[in-house]
Formats: C-alpha cells, sequence, structure tokens
C-alpha cells in the first residue's frame, strides 16, 4: 500500500451541474435516506437516525438482518439498486472488497438508472480504496464523503459515537445533520482521504491501548491481586478512560461476546501498519501488537471481541483457569 491515492480527476461541468441539482434536491426540508449494510454497526447506526424521525430505507445482503429496522420504521428493498431514489445513502460494511462490490460493482449502488446525490460511507478502509471509490461516485456525478465512525453497536445505541468525515466540505454540511443524529461528536478532517487515516489511527492505538490494559491486569493478578479489585483502582485513577470503564466488567468475567473482533482489528492493524511503512513513519509498539493479535487468531480467537486478547496474556502468564 502508498501513501499516494489513485489520481484525482475533477468532475466535469455537467457533473458538477448534476450534483448541484442533486444538493438544490438534498436541501429541501424532506429528504429520503438509504442504509446499505445492516450489520451491528449499521443497525444500530440506522437505528439513531429512526429514533430521531428520519426516513430510512435499507437493504442488505442477507434481508432477515433488515428485518429489526423494519419494524420500527425502515422500509426494505430488494436490490441495492432501488437505494438510487434516495438523496442520501450511508454506507457500513466490513471488508474493502465488500465496499467496493456494493458501491461500484456491477450491481452497485452507481450501477441504477437512479442515483443518489450523495454517498456517506461509514466502513473503516484505506485511503487508496476511498479514493478509488470517490472518483467512481464523482464519474457518475454523486458527491461523497468519508465517514468512519468510532464506536461499537452498543455505544453508537446510546448516542456516544464519534464520526470523523472527509471529503468536500458542502457535502459534509449536507451529511452534518444526520451525522449529528447518529453521534455526539462529527468532525471534519479535510477534503480529501483524511478521516480514513485518522480513524485507523484511532483503532491502532486502541488495540495497543488494550493490550496494555490485560498485560497490566496480568500482572496484578499473578501477583496475588483480584483483577475486579485492580481494574477498581486503576479506573479511579487518572490512567483510566470512559473505554475501559464500561469494558471493566466483561474483562472481569471474561465475557467475549463481540463487539468488534479480533479478526477485524488485525484487518484495521493491516490498513494501518501499511500506511506507516509508506510514510516511513515507525511504529514499534504497534508492530508488536499487531503479531500478538495474529496469534490471537491462530488460537481460536478470530471471532472473540478483541478484549479476548487477555486470554493469550493469561495464558502465557500462567494464571490458569478462568476465575
Amino acid at each position: 500500500m502508498t501513501s499516494r491515492s489513485p489520481a484525482h480527476h475533477p468532475p466535469s461541468r455537467a457533473q458538477r451541474a448534476r450534483q448541484h441539482r442533486r444538493g438544490v434536491r438534498m436541501s429541501s426540508q424532506s429528504r429520503s435516506l438509504g442504509w446499505l449494510g445492516t450489520g451491528r454497526m449499521g443497525a444500530a447506526m440506522a437505528g439513531r437516525l429512526l429514533d430521531a424521525g428520519e426516513r430510512v430505507t435499507v437493504w442488505n445482503r442477507t434481508r432477515s438482518k433488515t428485518e429489526p429496522l423494519v419494524a420500527t420504521g425502515a422500509v426494505a428493498v430488494e436490490k441495492i439498486t432501488d437505494l438510487g431514489a434516495c438523496d442520501i445513502v450511508f454506507v457500513t460494511v466490513s471488508m474493502p472488497g465488500d465496499l467496493e462490490e456494493v458501491v461500484s460493482g456491477e450491481k452497485g449502488l452507481l450501477s441504477g438508472d437512479r442515483k443518489p446525490g450523495l454517498i456517506v460511507d461509514c466502513s473503516t478502509v484505506s485511503e487508496e480504496t476511498s479514493a478509488k471509490l470517490r472518483q467512481a461516485a464523482s464519474s457518475a456525478g454523486v458527491a461523497f464523503l468519508g465517514a468512519p465512525i468510532s464506536g461499537n453497536p452498543h455505544v453508537v445505541a446510546e448516542g456516544g459515537a464519534c464520526i470523523v468525515a472527509s471529503g468536500p466540505t458542502e457535502s459534509f454540511q449536507l451529511a452534518k445533520p444526520f451525522l449529528d443524529q447518529m453521534a455526539k461528536v462529527a468532525v471534519h478532517a479535510g477534503e480529501q482521504e483524511q478521516s480514513r487515516l485518522v480513524k485507523l489511527c484511532h483503532n491502532l492505538y486502541l488495540g495497543m491501548m488494550v493490550q496494555a490494559l490485560v498485560e497490566v491486569t496480568s500482572l496484578a493478578e499473578k501477583g496475588g491481586t483480584d483483577r475486579a479489585a485492580f481494574l477498581e483502582f486503576l479506573n479511579g485513577t487518572v490512567v483510566s478512560s470512559d473505554w475501559v470503564r464500561k469494558r471493566s466488567e466483561a474483562l472481569i468475567k471474561r465475557d467475549f461476546t463481540p463487539t468488534f473482533t479480533t479478526e477485524l482489528l488485525r484487518k484495521d492493524f493491516d490498513l494501518g501498519l501499511g500506511t506507516a511503512r509508506s510514510l516511513e513513519v515507525p511504529m514499534p509498539v504497534g508492530s508488536a501488537v499487531y503479531q500478538l493479535i495474529q496469534s490471537a487468531i491462530g488460537t481460536g480467537l478470530r471471532d472473540e471481541d478483541f478484549l479476548s486478547l487477555y486470554e493469550q496474556q493469561a495464558k502465557s502468564a500462567s494464571l490458569g483457569a478462568p476465575s
């Protein structure tokens, strides 16, 4: 992966005119919203819009995953291209290949006769993938905003998530009222793909923080301190965080029900460390944690919450059976 995004060609006059007409349509009081991808994160985010009284049309590869949203007022469609009738379409999928397929693929969102005015992609992907999709959208006369989100589905549902967006300022302003409905913070980081690297930096830090947490927790345990007591102390100090306090109960109980899997964390470390290499930024701690994530996947923790890095650490420290 390189630091250079694919060449960006500005839209033609005709494309700008189409985007302007769609912008005028979207600036009216009534805007229709589409949601593409209703997995755990997508469902939580779309649910926030529905709770705010918005009209939301949804599509997911597995139709049954749209049913909870339909029960609360969403309308499900049969084909991705049916979302083209919406003013703004939000996208949330797990992998870069999936994103390209559902947006610019043969049967993707941009392949229909009708196209949305703006695509807001909330997935976590590389700058390169984002720039490629931005160009595809621009060629189709559609505006594109990268807007990855920080927060697991529970945090999103509670209104505690944060969004970082990048793309034209006008696109951000169109999307911001809806981003504000989904998150407590929505920041515009730049005109191109800056939000992608910001989100990857966030996830790199999150992975490194969790590994540090499980290391010191296991050390305290090995020295005879109860895990719950150690975490109660830690959470009363300035070095703790809202995230650690919120996840402490799961760590105490060794409950690794997935909110964000170890496999997805590895994907983001692949992308983030790849960018670091291309930018010549040393990442010694991140590189070491990447190998521990890889080892965790190899020992059967692929589909567990990434807090399960504790299991590998506990085993290495010979802490014995779960307590």
